[in-house]
């Protein structure tokens, strides 16, 4: 059995949260996609050039830090790059693919990687509240960074997602968008949950 939901949305809007909360309550394999770009601009950090990085991308690269400021920019970089981005659709396509379900979650999982998904979700809020969100979990690791820093930053990539030629970030035609710009976790999580259960029949 395949069942694919496709989540998508801007930078610290919930769509991890909410994705690895339907993916443990129905038993789906989950993919965080970022994770893929992060790690591509991680390696490109390192003067590798952003194309051959995500051919010769592997498990171990995803592990470690991805989420400091330097690497979230340096992903919203690459993902730009035509070439790194068909280098790393067949990966995504394939775990969709995978019976037991999947969710995906990204900037065009709905729109380019999963166009048939079962469910197709926008998760979304406020630039300034995902900025506090961001703000709130990069101090808590200890990285040095100031509000009004982090908000530029959440503007700027909101920028490069929205208007790069290759797949912009959007919401599908036929997706439901959740603003949890003023929902708690709970509530944002038990929403798309309702959209899930009700596609399932």
């Amino acid at each position: 059995m395949t069942f694919i939901v496709a989540i998508d949305g801007p930078a610290a809007a919930g769509k991890g949260t909410i994705s690895k909360a339907v993916a443990a309550h129905f038993g789906f394999a989950h993919l965080d996609t970022g994770l893929l770009y992060r790690a591509v601009g991680a390696k490109t950090l390192s003067d590798i050039d952003p194309i051959e990085a995500a051919k010769t991308l592997t498990p171990a690269d995803m592990q470690g830090d991805l989420r400091t400021p330097e690497v979230a920019q340096a992903a919203s970089k690459v993902a730009v790059i035509s070439e790194v981005r068909a280098a790393l659709v067949d990966f995504q396509r394939n775990f969709a693919a995978r019976n037991g379900g999947a969710v995906l979650d990204g900037r065009d999982i709905g729109t380019v990687i999963c166009p048939d998904a079962d469910v197709k979700l926008f998760v979304t809020a406020s630039a300034e509240v995902r900025a506090e969100r961001r703000f709130l979990e990069l101090s808590a690791k200890e990285h040095d960074v100031t509000r009004d820093q982090v908000l530029a930053d959440v503007i700027a990539r909101d920028k490069r997602d929205s208007e790069r030629k290759e797949a912009p970030l959007k919401p599908a035609g036929d997706a439901v968008t959740i603003d949890t710009s003023e929902l708690s976790i709970e509530d944002a999580v038990a929403a798309a949950l309702s959209v899930v259960d009700q596609a399932r029949g």
